[in-house]
């Protein structure tokens, strides 16, 4: 396999995986793209492609849980973020759970093409259902990146893909948070991304308060620098694993800014790219 080493002055970190050699095939409904590094990813042409969200919320989890050696992912649709995490924790075992099975055969894909079979396991079903996820089963750093909205909230896709990537046809982030918790081990830390709207945050305080975590951390996102921040990433902790002091602090850090006022790639997020093995 003849492999591209630079994409426009850029090297492109990291192994390089088996690729098409491993046996997966491009359909023409489908477009593999470049994520971390040598990674790709399958997608759907007409279909949810990922978004900044999802390459936040990787970069979020494996930035302040970098010594993850187990990691699950929640609502995973096409393994966005588990494949970013996965190129990022090189020596980490992955669970990732999806419930919509045009996306769990894309993520497979994914997997085969990046050399992931030995250590990303991909469950279908819905992460709430008794069996997906054992009681024992315990992770360093768990993800998630939740729709954002219940259903009739706003202009809903009829693409079934896209619908449930938005609005929240299997569970809430409230949801999320409590199968994070059960499923953390001591000190381990969940990320996840959600809209900052006043309303909004107030889900998920309330959801990470009723699963017994603590959000120790979450940092706004502007989308162009002077907007207000629309999403926001939370890094959380289970209570029981804090102490009592710390227990009622959240640091919230400065905004975080995707691109200028200009409309130029933001400094920050450049390097922030590269750091997730994007081109800057």
């Amino acid at each position: 396999m003849i492999t591209d080493t630079h994409f426009k002055g850029w090297a492109k970190p990291g192994i390089v995986p088996p690729g098409l050699d491993s046996g997966v095939a491009v359909k023409s409904h489908e477009t593999l793209d470049a994520i971390s590094g040598h990674f790709r990813l399958f997608q759907l042409r007409d279909g949810h492609r990922f978004s900044t969200d999802d390459i936040l919320t990787a970069w979020y989890g494996t930035t302040w849980c970098p010594s993850a050696r187990t990691a699950l992912d929640l609502g995973s649709g096409i393994s966005t973020v588990g494949m970013i995490c996965a190129w990022r924790l090189p020596g980490a075992k992955f669970v990732t759970v999806e419930a919509q099975s045009e996306s769990v055969a894309l993520a497979r894909k994914s997997a085969r093409y990046n050399g992931l079979a030995e250590r990303y396991e991909i469950r279908a079903g819905d992460f709430r259902d008794a069996g997906i996820l054992r009681a024992e089963e315990k992770f360093d750093l768990v993800t998630g990146s939740p729709p954002y909205f219940p259903l009739g909230a706003g202009i809903e896709s009829e693409h079934p893909q896209k619908l449930a990537c938005r609005f929240e046809l299997r569970g809430t982030v409230a949801d999320y948070c409590a199968t994070a918790a059960k499923h953390l081990v001591p000190g381990g830390f969940f990320a996840c991304v959600f809209p900052h709207e006043p309303a909004q945050l107030a889900r998920v305080a309330a959801g990470a308060n009723e699963a017994g975590l603590v959000i120790v951390r979450k940092r706004p996102v502007v989308f162009r620098e002077g907007d207000p921040a629309l999403i926001a990433l939370f890094g959380m902790m289970r209570a029981d694993d804090l102490p009592d002091w710390f227990r009622g602090q959240t640091w919230t850090e400065p905004d975080l800014i995707i691109r200028t006022r200009d409309g130029k790639i933001h400094p920050e997020y450049s390097a922030l790219k590269l750091a997730i093995g994007f081109p800057p």
